[in-house]
């Protein structure tokens, strides 16, 4: 199996090389960030758990003393909406105070993902890049050749040339799976703090912590 690799680098080119080079810069950012997102997952669940019972013992400084020593994105978030309650107690204060806080924490969670489905497109690339110049190169080689060999040789090159447009196929095709799975687990990291938010929110209006404020409600609006 790794005579087949070496060979397959080998008839390759020169192009084959910045090829491994994108694929294994991909496969590292992949693994760092899907560690990342699952230890985000995670510490969001276990600082929820903690969070939750300070809230309905109504325990406001509790919270927001607790997330500011907790890393947890959800902490984050959930103690700037409280920190505000201090200053209003209106639901739409404390609702945007939470998105800011979340809007805070999404570059971090979205950081470096964007960069598989750019290196996939470059591995791509290059691999037609090292195809269209494996191809000229054989071309000119053919064109002073004896006539009897002029076949040969030149499926010979084309077979050669091939080698990189497949290699770069081979890096991207991984490249934009591991994109989209950590895409989607961003996403559901996004949505379950969101959902976290909202039920922060109903916890403190059933508590009468908060007040809504409605324009179609006010007579003189």
């Amino acid at each position: 199996m790794l005579d087949v690799i070496v060979r397959f680098f080998q008839e390759g080119g020169a192009f084959m090389f910045p090829i491994a080079i994108v694929l294994a810069l991909g496969v590292a950012i992949a693994i760092e960030r899907y560690i990342f997102l699952s230890l985000a997952k995670r510490e969001n669940k276990n600082s929820f758990a903690q969070i939750e019972p300070l809230l309905n013992k109504s325990n406001y400084a509790g919270v927001v003393n607790f997330a500011s020593a907790d890393k947890a994105p959800i902490s984050r978030m959930i103690g700037a909406g409280i920190a505000r309650l201090n200053q209003s107690q209106r639901r739409e204060d404390i609702e945007y105070a939470m998105e800011e806080g979340l809007m805070e924490t999404t570059p971090r969670l979205e950081k470096r993902t964007a960069y598989l489905a750019t290196l996939a497109n470059i591995s791509t690339l290059l691999g037609l890049l090292g195809t269209i110049i494996g191809l000229i190169a054989a071309f000119s080689a053919v064109a002073s050749a004896d006539p009897s060999e002029k076949a040969s040789l030149l499926s010979q090159s084309i077979s050669v040339a091939m080698n990189t447009t497949a290699f770069g196929l081979i890096a991207a095709i991984p490249l934009l799976a591991f994109h989209a799975v950590l895409q989607t687990k961003t996403t559901e990291i996004i949505d379950s703090m969101e959902m976290a938010g909202v039920k922060c929110l109903n916890l403190l209006i059933a508590r009468q912590d908060l007040t809504t404020h409605s324009r179609a409600s006010d007579p003189h609006a």
